[in-house]
């Protein structure tokens, strides 16, 4: 008998929050809220959290048969783990006359998984799951979140959600893996759709410790150095044509350009610009496209934090259907040196929901770091 037959089966408990994310590409910044969800369909969002719940679980599929998984009904897990042919054992059953699931669903769920000595919880969400997570397991509990909300700011999180699956199949091949505590923050949804990020920190988390897989805490706050972002502005506005659509995407730096050019903007949206004017604000995914379709088209970027996220954090209504429409060469990505060295040689991460087109936007990329002050800068894929 080998070695891989005499292991016994890895305990995987799955929980997937099916709405996460719903509200990013329809300009509603979140998806907290009872109505929230609701607001997002009606207005054409698609929920996307098993989607990318099934991009993690694809990386283990060596592995599947030697996996006890735990799952929730209906796509609260159940469904992916159908739709991959993975054996699972239904440990919790939300109130079907409920319309959506509820975060008292996820902390059903997490509170039932509990008590089954789990070797590893992996949960699909955002911030507001990871708060339910980190409220409803027991001490000593191994986490670990796919990405799947608008908003990221814990540490609790792959930065992918094919990290996520990598680590998973690190932990089920019985590599020696450590463990490491990381913080769950999140930000007030209320104040965030008015443009103000307020976080907050509501604990920590036992999370497996491969740096190269897992997310740093977004780092809070406008950037410091006013001649910096100056220099970035006047580069990016000198270089601006007129017979061009300038999509703003979110972000303090962007935010920066768009104050020295005198235009209105959603700090945490995307705004239309043509003649350096605003001739769109706070646009959906579904909106932006026809605005861009068959255009000249530049899209201005910057990067999140000591995350270094240039899409797939903040911005989905930057669509992939948006960004192949754009292309590479029009994407324009600001971001000053000190926020570079903060990610320490990690490269930028494309997390578009799209593999081929995250495969095809990395590679060395063009970052306006000053005025006429450019570097190369590595798009990560392969790697991660």
């Amino acid at each position: 008998m080998t070695n891989k037959q005499q292991r016994k089966a890895f305990r995987l408990g799955l929980i997937v929050n099916p709405v996460a994310g719903i509200g990013g590409s329809v300009a509603l910044k979140g998806s907290d809220g009872a109505d929230t969800s609701q607001i997002a369909l009606s207005k054409g969002a698609e929920p996307l959290a098993n989607q990318r719940v099934k991009t993690a679980l694809e990386e283990v599929s060596d592995y599947y048969g030697e996996m006890d998984v735990f799952t929730v009904a209906g796509d609260m897990g159940q469904t992916v783990c159908e739709e991959l042919g993975i054996k699972h054992s239904i440990i919790y059953t939300p109130d079907d006359t409920q319309q959506t699931t509820s975060y008292q669903d996820t902390e059903n769920a997490a509170r039932a998984m509990s008590s089954l000595s789990l070797d590893l919880l992996l949960f699909a969400g955002g911030d507001g799951t990871a708060r339910n997570i980190c409220a409803s397991v027991s001490e000593g509990s191994t986490v670990l979140g796919v990405p799947a909300g608008c908003k990221i700011h814990s540490g609790v999180y792959a930065i992918t959600p094919k990290a996520a699956g990598r680590i998973v199949k690190m932990l089920v091949a019985g590599d020696l893996v450590s463990l490491t505590d990381a913080d769950v923050m999140d930000i007030d949804e209320v104040l965030f759709r008015q443009g103000v990020v307020k976080a907050k920190r509501y604990g920590e988390l036992q999370i497996p410790a491969e740096l190269r897989y897992v997310q740093n805490v977004k780092m809070g706050g406008k950037e410091s150095d006013e001649l910096v972002l100056q220099d970035i502005a006047a580069h990016v506005i000198e270089n601006m044509e007129d017979d061009e659509i300038y999509v703003m995407g979110s972000g303090s730096t962007v935010n920066f350009i768009m104050e020295e050019l005198g235009c209105n903007n959603t700090l945490l949206g995307v705004d239309v610009l043509s003649d350096q004017q605003v001739i769109q604000s706070d646009v959906t995914a579904k909106e932006l496209l026809p605005l861009i379709k068959d255009k000249k088209v530049k899209l201005v970027i910057t990067l999140i934090g000591g995350q270094g996220h240039i899409f797939g954090r903040g911005n989905q209504q930057l669509s992939p259907a948006v960004i192949k429409a754009v292309g590479r060469d029009n994407i324009i990505i600001v971001a000053t040196k000190t926020k570079l060295q903060a990610l320490e040689g990690r490269p930028l991460i494309a997390d578009t929901g799209d593999s081929e087109l995250d495969k095809a936007l990395s590679g060395p990329i063009s970052v306006v770091t000053g005025y006429h002050d450019l570097v190369i800068y590595p798009v990560g894929y392969e790697e991660l």
